[in-house]
């Protein structure tokens, strides 16, 4: 075979040095194929009552090298954050990988956490090994026991409607209406809750232990965002089976001349659960951005310039309606 040539992907690197010999040098370069995320894993135990709960959190970290080559002995940092990557003309993406071969490490020396820059950077304690073509998962942090959390019931009868160019006339705009009220959960990854943290991006899953045979019942799962330490940190793990709600229009007027509209909504929600429910009835006042609430049933809370909450208490096997009237003017 003629001198030179190279039949696999190869890196050459031509020296030029004050004198002959061998020398230590140290190269840095920027592969592709390799990517990591966050995997959280959360236990769910009841609390004192139906919106109380605690967690357990285990925090592990996915590496899948797909870069074509394998690394031994490798000393690993991860960088947490939006870092911005320009993207060369006519690149082409890695495929996504199966998923089919994981490897997970033991605790010992993990990561330590520390600012960088305005990022967070995640460095491993020791030396690991990245095979080509693979998936390891390495514990981020050693798992939070106790986190206090709090369930809540979410009632959003009239989902993604919103305002367009003009005031919404049509009587019949966002009438149609959902019965599924969610569930989320929420906790403050804060020190005092044995946690704070700071959380890269990744999925949660969430699940529950079946005190009938003491294993564990997956619950649901969502992604989060980087969540800084002292930061609240809302999942949503699906919707309630017992608790259902009902959506209608009662009354609708136009009045052009005096550019106004008045509707008046009704709320229904019924709980089948043998205990008493707080649910968040979450109203979007889309037909325009002038809104006033002249009657109601219950007291609300302003979230935003086109949104309200009203918190309703309903009884084990109880049925409660919400009634308001909304004025848009404009």
């Amino acid at each position: 075979m003629p001198g030179g040539l190279i039949t696999r992907p190869t890196l050459v690197w031509d020296i030029a040095a004050g004198r002959a010999g061998p020398h230590k040098i140290r190269v840095s370069y920027q592969t592709t194929g390799i990517t990591w995320w966050a995997d959280y894993n959360l236990t769910y135990s009841e609390g004192a009552h139906a919106n109380a709960c605690k967690l357990d959190v285990g925090a592990w970290v996915s590496i899948i090298n797909q870069s074509g080559a394998s690394y031994p002995d490798a000393k690993l940092k991860l960088i947490a954050g939006d870092v911005q990557r320009a993207t060369p003309p006519g690149r082409v993406q890695p495929a996504p990988m199966a998923r089919a071969a994981m490897a997970m490490e033991d605790q010992a020396a993990g990561f330590e956490e520390k600012a960088f820059f305005e990022y967070h950077l995640y460095t491993l304690g020791r030396a690991t090994t990245l095979p080509d073509n693979s998936t390891k998962q390495l514990e981020l942090f050693s798992a939070a026991r106790g986190v206090p959390c709090e369930k809540t019931l979410v009632y959003y009868g009239s989902v993604g409607y919103g305002y367009g160019g003009g005031p919404a006339t049509d009587r019949n705009y966002g009438t149609q209406s959902n019965k599924k009220v969610d569930v989320y959960l929420g906790f403050k990854n804060a020190q005092e809750n044995n946690m704070g943290v700071p959380l890269p991006s990744g999925r949660i899953r969430v699940s529950k232990l079946d005190d009938a045979d003491k294993t564990l019942e997956f619950i649901g799962e969502d992604t989060i965002d980087h969540t800084p330490k002292n930061e609240k940190v809302l999942i949503k793990l699906g919707s309630a089976f017992d608790v259902v709600g009902e959506r209608r229009q009662v009354n609708f007027s136009v009045d052009t001349s005096r550019k106004r509209i008045d509707e008046e909504i009704e709320v229904k929600l019924r709980n089948q659960k043998t205990e008493p429910v707080t649910v968040i009835v979450k109203e979007n006042l889309y037909r325009w951005v002038n809104w006033q609430i002249i009657a109601r049933t219950h007291d609300f809370q302003k979230q935003d310039a086109r949104t309200v909450h009203f918190p309703v208490r309903i009884a084990a096997g109880g049925e409660v309606t919400v009634h308001y009237t909304v004025q848009y003017t404009w």
